[in-house]
């Protein structure tokens, strides 16, 4: 009974992290309440993983990860960088790429793609390319960089903490054992990512990144009918509408009610209010012929319109952001921020509501329109990316250089097992908090809390799996289709399948829940046919960070996934051979690494 509650708990975790019902930290916390309740964990165990090394080392990351961000130390160096070597497009775009994925080795991947994404706009506009060519192999460069390293995922950090508990402490994963083949990954990545995959990746954006001319479609906002507008009284047919401007009038709000049926033929009336999907160059062309006036017009004083240090920026709302599960009336958006909202854009979501109502969710991105300054501050603040606005300036804190200098000494102490990393990641947080680099509230702030709750409520679940038998069961399943191959082919076999299960797993769910689920199974995989565990522990590490395929699968797909004007179908085109390439050469190449 207790096998089958396991499994009733693990099918129903997949179903709430594929359909996102509820958010996956709440389905992680869910899960853990499962596991009390059925008396599959005890209390004292379903509490370890907030204890757990791994985790806290992540939560540390975090922080110095933000640390160097705010430093800019990064921007100067691949800024400075491409000046030496801006005369060819191809090398400046290779050493850039391979630059970002040595970066990712040691900082969290998610703080990389958030500290890069400007500066790979201002590329793409430098080398007169589209932002839709570029910002895909950023999001892949920085997931391959991370499994060069211990630290470079938060996956490599639990899959270890697993393989220790289960050894009790005799077996566990060097700093840099994980380059032996990752640095093998790494450079098929970016060899695919230039020649093939570059030419599977679509053009959807313009050919510009300046705050003035850069153009997403797939906004919305909101336009009032006007007394004198050529369109009152006429329907949206009659003016040609969609034809003329490329947008898309989603609803009608009359009197209240909203009106979404044959609105091409509805015959348009002042006050009404019109609900539209496009892109703000086509927004301006509509108000201006049409004689509409913005929602946002309404709310602005005509001395903010006028006002020549107002900017028009778009901005990126991160996962850390304090404006999640918010609508904008809810946050006083333009109050705290001192900006406005003039429209909203979110992939694989057509938006049907007022503004001001919409609530807000990860890697949503607003057209933002403020004074300079304030924009400036928002650029600054955690939980926003400014896409465009590329600050390659270092801090002018004295001590800035620690942010750079914390990091690289617990990786360094780690290598030579002078000290734990955590220790060692810990020693650098406390060092930045008391030369002031970053104060507490900032160290609080830049721990992406969904992320730590997400590993330390699931953690328990690898314990109920070694319990309860699951793991062994599933195991026996797999051991009973691997027999049927010759005794030479059967390692690698398995070796194949448990990569390809976890590949799978982690396109659909959450990598740290698919380490935690293939871990444990893997373990007594090895243990069962009398194979050393390394090859298939690794096989896990590299699979679980082989994301490729969907926007969802990992946090930088789904970052750049908007701000490059992506669709689903480009993620399957463009990474679905490469987690193929991938998987064929991680069967070959990581037996030869560590022999079966």
């Amino acid at each position: 009974m207790e096998i089958i509650f396991l499994s009733a708990i693990i099918l129903l975790a997949l179903v709430l992290f594929i359909t996102e019902f509820f958010p996956i930290d709440v389905t992680a916390l869910l899960v853990l309440g499962l596991l009390l309740i059925l008396g599959l964990v005890s209390p004292t165990e379903s509490i370890s993983g907030f204890s757990n090394p791994a985790v806290i080392t992540i939560a540390c990351l975090f922080i110095l990860s933000h640390a160097l961000q705010k430093s800019h130390v990064l921007e100067y160096l691949i800024i400075n960088i491409n000046k030496i070597i801006d005369k060819s497009r191809a090398l400046g775009m290779v050493a850039y790429l391979f630059a970002i994925g040595v970066a990712s080795a040691v900082v969290n991947n998610t703080a990389i793609v958030a500290i890069f994404m400007p500066v790979t706009i201002r590329l793409a506009d430098k080398y007169q390319i589209s932002p839709s060519k570029v910002l895909i192999p950023l999001s892949y460069a920085a997931i391959l960089g991370g499994t060069l390293t211990l630290v470079g995922t938060s996956t490599n950090l639990i899959v270890n903490s697993i393989l220790v508990d289960s050894s009790n402490g005799t077996v566990s994963l060097g700093m840099l054992e994980f380059a032996k083949f990752g640095i093998i990954k790494f450079i098929v990545g970016l060899i695919y990512i230039f020649t093939i995959g570059y030419k599977l990746l679509p053009i959807r954006v313009a050919k510009s990144s300046s705050i003035e001319d850069y153009r997403l479609d797939g906004y919305l906002t909101e336009f009032k009918v006007i007394s004198n507008s050529p369109l009152a009284g006429k329907t949206l047919l009659d003016r040609k509408i969609n034809e003329n401007y490329d947008v898309i009038v989603l609803d009608v709000l009359r009197n209240g009610e909203i009106i979404n049926s044959n609105l091409r033929n509805l015959v348009i009336e002042q006050e009404d209010i019109l609900f539209v999907k496009g892109s703000f160059d086509n927004f301006q062309r509509l108000k201006e012929i049409e004689n509409l006036t913005m929602l946002a017009d309404e709310k602005l004083t005509q001395e903010e319109l006028e006002q020549e240090d107002n900017i028009l920026a778009e901005c990126l709302v991160t996962d850390n952001s304090d404006l999640i599960g918010l609508s904008l009336q809810e946050a006083n958006f333009r109050r705290s921020f001192g900006s406005f909202v003039l429209a909203i854009r979110r992939e694989g979501e057509i938006i049907r509501r007022k503004l001001a109502h919409f609530i807000l969710k990860p890697f949503d991105t607003l057209l933002v329109y403020g004074p300079k300054d304030r924009i400036n501050q928002l650029a600054n603040k955690e939980g926003f990316i400014v896409l465009g606005k590329v600050d390659g300036s270092l801090d002018s804190h004295p001590f800035w250089w620690l942010s750079l200098a914390s990091i690289l000494l617990a990786v360094t102490l780690a290598i030579f097992k002078i000290v734990p990393i955590v220790v060692g990641v810990i020693i650098g947080v406390i060092a930045l908090l008391l030369s002031k680099v970053i104060t507490p509230n900032e160290a609080y702030g830049s721990i992406h809390w969904q992320v730590i709750i997400v590993i330390a409520a699931f953690l328990p679940m690898g314990i109920a799996m070694q319990r309860t038998g699951f793991d062994a069961l599933i195991g026996d399943s797999i051991s009973s289709l691997v027999n049927i191959f010759p005794t030479d082919l059967l390692p690698y076999i398995l070796l194949a399948i448990i990569y390809l299960i976890t590949m799978i797993l982690t396109e659909i769910a959450s990598n740290a829940a698919t380490a935690i689920i293939m871990t444990p199974i893997t373990l007594s995989l090895a243990a069962s046919f009398g194979f050393d565990p390394k090859p298939f522990i690794f096989a896990v590490c590299y699979a679980a960070s082989a994301s490729f395929i969907t926007p969802v699968g990992y946090q930088t797909n789904l970052m750049v996934f908007g701000p490059g004007g992506y669709r689903y179908s480009d993620y399957i085109k463009v990474g679905l051979p490469l987690g193929i390439i991938l998987w064929v050469i991680s069967v070959a190449i990581i037996p030869m690494i560590w022999p079966f």
